[in-house]
């Protein structure tokens, strides 16, 4: 009846709540006094609450009681609050914002948000312990990781190719080279890409945007792969001829040598423009 009327006659004299039965208050309690009688038999892990014994459990029985209601969707989940999670991908709910001024972006799960935030704070408090680089999530420590370990979990499934990836989003990336899927689409000419980078260096030939640019000659490019192989040029440049790499084409060996901040394609660069110790190369 108590669940009608709302009294809640048994109180916790630790914190004030109170509660409709004494079996409730009694395993409250046991979150001040720090006891933990309810272990895992397969790992010795300890709860204050059978119910988080139950969670715990299915991690290793691999049961995912709570599915997805959608249509066409079919996933399942351990836990209720995880499928309440998935669940707003489908709605597009995102209940938790970001609380920096000029942000404005939203999440839809607290544990996205306090990862977002620490882009703000700078805070990054998670620790290689091979060479001591920080990260913001645990998530990327781990993938980290697999760089020392060797590690690379996510294999590729189509049979015939069998490359092994440190990451899901690497895997993913991947295997969209066969599926021919190009999900990320240029609003500006509809051409589509497999990656989001690759559309946004493309984009950049649309709005003229060139981020990328050589301390040497003050040409830009709008792709770092473009500026590193730039870079090469310079570098060709201060050496001989017959030392030059064979996989380098002397006549892009280009080495601007004023102050001009124009920016010039390799094939069509003026002559007052080219280095004179590679002239020989280009007649």
């Amino acid at each position: 009846m108590r669940t009608h009327t709302g009294e809640r006659p048994y109180h916790c004299s630790e914190c004030g709540r109170s509660f409709s039965h004494s079996g409730n208050l009694r395993s409250h309690q046991v979150i001040h006094t720090g006891e933990r009688p309810y272990h895992c038999l397969v790992c010795g892990k300890s709860f204050s609450q059978p119910g988080g014994l139950a969670k715990h459990q299915r991690t290793h029985t691999g049961e995912k009681p709570f599915h997805c209601t959608f249509t066409e969707c079919g996933k399942s989940f351990s836990k209720l609050e995880h499928l309440q999670i998935h669940h707003r991908t489908h709605t597009g709910e995102k209940p938790y914002p970001c609380s920096a001024s000029d942000c404005g972006r939203r999440f839809s799960n607290s544990g996205q948000l306090i990862q977002h935030m620490r882009t703000h704070t700078g805070e990054r408090p998670y620790h290689c312990s091979e060479c001591l680089k920080t990260f913001s999530h645990p998530g990327a420590l781990k993938d980290h990781q697999r760089i020392h370990s060797g590690e690379r979990p996510y294999v590729c499934a189509v049979s015939a190719c069998g490359k092994t990836f440190i990451n899901s989003g690497a895997l993913k990336k991947h295997s969209q080279t066969h599926t021919g899927e190009k999900p990320h689409c240029c609003s500006d000419c509809g051409r589509g890409f497999s990656q989001l980078a690759h559309l946004q260096a493309h984009q950049r030939t649309h709005t003229g945007e060139r981020p990328y640019h050589c301390s040497l000659c003050w040409k830009s490019f709008i792709q770092q792969g473009h500026l590193d192989r730039h870079r090469r040029i310079h570098l060709a440049a201060d050496t001989p001829g017959d030392q030059l790499s064979p996989s380098i084409n002397p006549d892009q060996h280009i080495r601007p040598i004023d102050d001009s901040p124009e920016v010039f394609d390799e094939e069509t660069v003026p002559e007052q423009h080219v280095h004179p110790e590679l002239m020989s190369h280009l007649e």
